[in-house]
């Protein structure tokens, strides 16, 4: 199925209407008004008045910190953020199915911060995402994605953002918010009271020095090289007509980033979420993490694309590379539902205690956030998606594709609120109006990012290849 007329190829220069940045300003100002009042009604908040968990669990069945059930209970209604009282909810060192977890009392100001730090990492890791998948064009050579490769040239441009509000987030509450951090200023010793062998173990990378370097080094250093494919990019619009040096040093810069980008990320993803559950580990929750954000970066770009084809931009793409995109959203939304069964189904045959934890209390206690999440990210985008005429088709993808943004960001969510707060915790005003306030933004900030430079790579090599661009039947 070919095109059967000529397309016209000309550069175009995106401007931001009025009324689309209305629309990012009403995000966050209606982000701002539900976070503020959610932050005025903590005290009145379903987890302040909760009463504690706990699970039924065999007379002899002691946690971590060589204390009885009824014990730790007592324990952690006592604590506070400056008493070497409490590290988290643990599972049993004995062998068996279940675990001890009981609600953690932790300032209101926490919620504050884990809101803040679940959208920053959500947006950052779109954010990079964008950048890994406009570095994966160039490594693959690939000649259909350069009609529309200025659109994550503008997502990438945000990395500095989000990586500032985790920084200071991190700065102000990683004692509440982390575990491991709050045993970590207590420096006990085998023989003191409390003390934890797992943490202790691990205290070698669980560390505030590494909680800071990391983040700050590595993402810093795929923000440059995001600047210096950006920065050959604007050199290739200026060169002349087949000059392909640019083109290749693209090429040489994606390669060094993708090979970087691959080994290092789930260095971030450890160290910011896995380790919010400072006793559980997966092998596997890196590449997990990598594909929630891909498949929502993904998506975030096709959104952006329709809309702006929708406003008239974007002449020279097609409903063929929509369709692509479609399939891209649906692969990997299949490929979330496999990784994230296989991490479930290992640890479920495992009967590790440590490992089952994390499942265990995301099943028990927020057993309906568990199937929303599933549905939300797998179950509707797979079903909406499953036909060639629903990528095609403009409304399909772009209801499709929210569904399947907020199901991701309900992800990272659930990845974070259990391990910090225990039981009891649900999503309001303020985990909304945060969503919001950062979508708000985020879509402010890449727009501005639009408006900077031609929405065509009239000199990219491959251009006329993806202007021409055919899925087939």
């Amino acid at each position: 199925m070919g095109h059967g007329h000529h397309i016209e190829i000309k550069q175009e220069q995106y401007t931001f209407s009025p009324k689309t940045k209305r629309f990012t300003i009403i995000l966050m100002v209606l982000g701002l008004v539900l976070a503020g009042i959610g932050i005025a009604n903590l005290n009145n908040d379903s987890h302040s008045t909760a009463t504690e968990h706990k699970t039924e669990a065999n007379a002899n069945v002691h946690d971590s910190h060589g204390k009885d059930a009824s014990a730790h209970g007592d324990h952690a209604a006592a604590a506070s953020h400056d008493e070497p009282a409490e590290h988290g909810n643990v599972p049993n060192e004995q062998f068996g199915p279940r675990a001890e977890y009981h609600s953690l009392n932790k300032p209101a100001t926490t919620r504050i911060f884990a809101n803040l730090l679940v959208a920053g990492y959500f947006f950052l890791m779109i954010s990079l995402a964008a950048l890994f998948w406009y570095a994966i064009q160039y490594v693959a050579n690939a000649g259909w994605s350069a009609a529309i490769k200025r659109v994550p040239e503008a997502v990438m441009t945000f990395i500095p953002v989000p990586l500032i509000v985790i920084l200071v987030v991190l700065f102000l509450d990683k004692n509440n918010i982390y575990h491991w951090a709050h045993y970590e200023h207590l420096h006990l010793k085998p023989e003191d009271a409390g003390y934890d062998k797992i943490l202790d173990g691990k205290s070698g990378f669980l560390n505030s020095t590494l909680l800071f370097a990391f983040p700050a080094i590595l993402v810093t250093i795929w923000y440059l090289l995001s600047r210096k494919l950006r920065s050959l990019s604007i050199q290739e619009d200026s060169a002349s007509k087949g000059d392909v040096s640019f083109f290749k040093k693209s090429i040489r810069y994606s390669a060094t980033f993708a090979v970087i980008f691959g080994f290092t990320i789930s260095i971030i993803v450890w160290l910011l979420i896995m380790s919010v559950d400072s006793h559980w580990y997966s092998t596997i929750f890196g590449i997990y993490n990598f594909i929630t954000h891909w498949v929502s970066a993904i998506t975030i770009m096709a959104i952006i694309i329709l809309y702006l084809k929708k406003e008239g931009y974007f002449g020279i793409v097609t409903a063929e590379h929509m369709h692509d995109l479609g399939k891209f959203m649906f692969a990997f939304t299949v490929f979330w539902a496999y990784v994230w069964l296989s991490q479930y189904l290992l640890i479920w045959y495992a009967q590790i205690p440590e490992e089952m934890y994390y499942y265990q209390i995301r099943w028990e206690e927020y057993h309906y956030n568990f199937i929303i999440n599933f549905a939300l990210c797998f179950c509707v985008p797979f079903l909406g998606l499953l036909m060639r005429s629903a990528k095609r088709n403009p409304v399909v993808m772009t209801v499709i594709g929210i569904i399947l943004i907020l199901g991701h960001y309900h992800d990272v969510w659930f990845m974070v609120f259990p391990g910090v707060f225990g039981p009891g915790m649900q999503i309001g005003l303020l985990e909304i109006g945060t969503f919001l306030f950062f979508s708000g933004v985020f879509l402010f900030w890449v727009f501005t990012a639009l408006t900077k430079r031609g929405l065509i790579a009239v000199n990219h090599p491959y251009l006329e290849e993806s202007v021409y661009h055919d899925t087939g039947v």
